[in-house]
């Protein structure tokens, strides 16, 4: 393994890479719509295509780090992602799009979670909560911000160009090989034993909660934010690409800030907390987005949004891990990448059903009732409320 200074680079480039998938796509939308003649409607198959193969492959990615280590797994991976998203710049027609952006997601799978294993192999306690914190921001910030690259790129050339920057991932797949430490599990045990083991893991109740939580978080980012917001801002605002990547950008600013401080924060707050107080400014924000007559005020909600997204995200990978035995680590990890992907794929075929018979207004408020449901969750679920680190905790993630 390489040095921690370059473990983290690496890890919060495969990150990024990870969540150019769907980041790249969303503020091109209309773009792609207007090319292939295809109606709104379609902007939730999209972005959902994407995501629909990490339901069944990231635990799978996971089981298989545990059993074969991290290297050959994340450049596969890798490999896969940059391939097909090169094969998606060419498409010929929106068939042809669905289907390679379907085979890209097989790869990108795997990317964001064995991203979080690889700081949870190499740090515990506070310290991970630490950098899986300063992951997330990075995350976080990516989500937002890479929209506003995708909408500038497409705006001034097109989007298969934007597109191009998938090939990124060969560069990420070599450094992968190059870095990563090459060893497997000394003694991995039997497949029906390690599933098992998982599956006790998943089965309390803490755990599954956890899973439901990912599950609407995800829905409400990738179907009511990142697919509605796009057409919302084209059709009430008339933002072109350029002007749609910069506002789907604003959340950067609050969530960066949030996820930066998420070590300091989970000294204060516990899950429980964390998750009601993210819930409740998630129902404002979209609320705010959806009834905004005017642009300044959507911004404000979008904050509100980013705000959420820096709570909410961070403290759910280090929780994963928290709950995660050592030797199952990728697999527990995976299972909540698992959830997070059935949300990304359901919230836009979802969000974009609902936008098919009603105005894309009516569609953000609604996404309020998702918000409302992890509110509850936080506070009558069954979640720690435990809350301050140990004195050596704060030391040593002062020392990271």
């Amino acid at each position: 393994m390489t040095s921690r200074r370059g473990l983290l680079a690496f890890v919060f480039t495969v990150t990024l890479t990870g969540i150019l998938n769907n980041t790249l796509v969303t503020p091109a939308i209309p773009d792609i719509l207007a090319e292939f003649g295809q109606p709104d409607s379609r902007s939730g198959w999209l972005v959902a295509v994407g995501s629909i193969a990490g339901i069944v492959v990231a635990p799978l990615v996971g089981v298989l780090a545990d059993r074969f280590g991290r290297r050959i797994v994340l450049t596969t991976c890798l490999a896969t992602f940059a391939t097909f998203g090169s094969a998606a710049a060419l498409a010929p027609t929106f068939e042809f799009l669905l289907l390679a952006r379907l085979l890209q997601g097989f790869g990108s799978a795997g990317l964001v979670n064995l991203a979080v294993v690889l700081l949870g192999d190499t740090f515990t306690g506070a310290e991970r909560t630490h950098w899986v914190g300063r992951n997330g921001a990075v995350l976080t910030v990516g989500l937002a911000a890479l929209p506003t690259v995708s909408g500038l790129l497409t705006q001034a050339t097109s989007w298969r160009v934007t597109f191009g920057l998938y090939t990124i991932g060969f560069v990420t797949a070599v450094l992968a090989w190059r870095l990563l430490d090459a060893s497997r599990p000394p003694d991995p045990p039997r497949i029906a034993d390690q599933l098992g083991d998982v599956a006790a893991v998943i089965r309390r109740r803490e755990v599954r909660v956890l899973l439901v939580i990912g599950f609407l978080a995800f829905v409400v980012i990738f179907g009511g934010f990142l697919t509605i917001m796009p057409v919302h801002l084209a059709g009430v605002f008339g933002l072109d690409a350029g002007a749609r990547g910069l506002v789907i950008s604003a959340p950067a600013l609050t969530s960066s800030i949030f996820a930066f401080n998420l070590g300091r924060i989970r000294r204060r707050l516990s899950m429980a907390h964390l998750v009601t107080l993210a819930g409740g400014v998630f129902t404002v924000a979209f609320l705010a987005m959806g009834l905004a007559p005017a642009l300044w005020l959507l911004l404000l909600g979008a904050l509100g949004f980013g705000t959420s997204e820096g709570l909410l995200i961070g403290s759910l990978q280090d929780e994963s891990m928290a709950v995660a035995p050592d030797r199952h680590r990728g697999a527990i990890v995976a299972a909540f990448v698992g959830a997070a992907r059935l949300g990304q794929s359901t919230g836009p075929l979802l969000f974009s059903a609902i936008l098919a018979s009603t105005s894309t207004s009516t569609t953000l408020v609604l996404t309020s009732i998702a918000t409302a449901a992890i509110l509850l969750l936080g506070l009558f679920g069954p979640l720690r409320h435990t809350t301050a680190a140990s004195p050596a905790d704060e030391r040593s993630e002062t020392s990271a």
